[in-house]
């Protein structure tokens, strides 16, 4: 995991086994919370990461509200919004469970945001792209959503891809600070909002394949080609 002051949550997604026992590529895909904060010694760091794409899932008022990656030589920003429910609009019942309630919100992600997830994953796809790095404000729902298909296609088991998710958690006392100081209507969330349990991944990824058939299945309904999913695990998988 490479060290930032100013972002909180980034890390590379490589090293899982994947199809065939093939190893996921290493510093081909990163995830992240927002990187609008980052300057200084920071911009250093994230330059040597060579990164020629970020893809940002936030809300376009989030954007307005925070700005953008810092441009730097080299990188192609795209803003890839998928369409998704505010969450407030859905209020957390303690009775049904902190998974439950996130793998009910990935899930209402998935099914109204079937554009932009598609968008998104083709453009991972493309050789030419990497490395990328896929964020969102916390890096946790729609990074993780995206991050959870992707690799589900490249055949990293379940389990993996949600001990990656859960790897979130060790991030959340630093952003939750820095929401106390600079956001606090969003500090105020519900506990829900910041927690990244293992279980409402697998639960998540479970109920696509009930409803889909399989996580393929889902992408290619949502619009990506059968060309484009083997160029992702040409270039993904070493």
């Amino acid at each position: 995991m490479t060290n930032f002051s100013t972002v909180f949550n980034f890390r590379d997604v490589g090293g899982y086994a994947g199809l065939d026992g093939r190893p996921v590529r290493w510093r081909r895909l990163y995830r992240s919370d927002s990187p609008h904060r980052i300057c200084g010694v920071d911009q250093e760091t994230f330059t040597a990461l060579a990164i020629r794409t970020v893809i940002d899932l936030r809300r376009p008022t989030e954007v307005a509200r925070d700005g953008r990656v810092p441009a730097c030589d080299g990188l192609s920003y795209l803003h890839i919004h998928p369409e998704h429910q505010q969450w407030d609009e859905v209020p957390y019942d303690e009775r049904h469970g902190v998974a439950r309630y996130l793998a009910d919100r990935y899930r209402d992600l998935a099914e109204t945001g079937t554009a932009g997830i598609a968008h998104a994953l083709a453009v991972i796809a493309e050789q030419e792209s990497a490395p990328v790095m896929v964020h969102c404000v916390a890096g946790k729902d729609r990074t993780g959503v995206l991050c959870a298909l992707t690799l589900s296609l490249l055949g990293v088991s379940d389990t993996d891809i949600a001990a990656d998710y859960a790897l979130t958690d060790a991030s959340a006392e630093r952003f939750t600070a820095y929401l106390r100081e600079h956001l606090p209507a969003h500090a105020a969330t519900p506990a829900a909002y910041h927690a990244s349990p293992a279980e409402a991944m697998l639960m998540f990824l479970t109920e696509l394949r009930e409803r889909h058939g399989s996580v393929e299945r889902y992408v290619r309904d949502a619009g990506l080609q059968t060309d484009q999913i083997a160029a992702l695990r040409a270039h993904l998988l070493s």
